[in-house]
């Protein structure tokens, strides 16, 4: 089992018993969960305990996850929940000293840790999708990315294929990568504007 697997594998083997795919699901998902732990400033107590139940919950849950895909969202939302239950429970309130240099929590820093997870999963969503694309339309696209930019004639000598045949097939390339399982469930068109 590799751990850059796609998703969909990770889970149907860990729902299997593969302990090399239960970890593969926390080490790519361990950061996303610290990201919201910190975003609600727990102790290190408080984020600990809330990590081990978040992994405690999907080991008692992955089984009735329907769709795979789900799972980050999944476990976003078991976070931030046991995030509040915890905050809840604790009658908390964040003392901010002034004087001290602090400063008062700032929504848009909490929703930037927010955009740089939902990037992050996106951008694990398309290698995941492009993985899924046969070789010939997955170099095609790699190709149109490249930073600088290729000249068709360029393209077209390293892959082969006619310069009049890349645009028709770049179309059915990315028709087909939006129709892959890793990107059905980021929205309505994940792929807009990538190439």
């Amino acid at each position: 089992m590799d751990t850059t697997d796609p998703l969909a594998t990770l889970v149907h083997a860990a729902r299997g018993g593969e302990q090399v795919a239960w970890d593969a699901i926390v080490d790519r998902f361990l950061p996303l969960v610290g990201a919201i732990i910190r975003r609600h400033r727990l102790s290190d107590a408080d984020g600990d305990d809330v990590s081990q139940t978040v992994w405690l919950r999907l080991v008692e849950h992955l089984g009735a996850l329907r769709e795979p895909d789900a799972l980050p969202g999944w476990i976003r939302t078991t976070a931030r929940n046991e995030c509040l239950r915890v905050l809840a429970a604790r009658g908390r309130v964040q003392v901010v000293d002034p004087q001290e240099g602090g400063s008062f929590p700032d929504a848009d820093s909490a929703g930037a840790v927010d955009d740089e997870m939902l990037a992050a999963e996106r951008r694990q969503a398309l290698r995941e999708a492009l993985a899924e694309l046969p070789a010939g339309r997955r170099d095609l696209l790699l190709l149109l990315l490249t930073d600088p930019p290729l000249g068709y004639e360029e393209i077209s000598a390293r892959l082969g294929i006619p310069i009049g045949s890349i645009g028709p097939t770049r179309a059915r390339a990315l028709e087909q990568l939006r129709r892959t399982r890793a990107l059905r469930g980021l929205g309505p068109d994940p792929v807009g504007g990538v190439v």
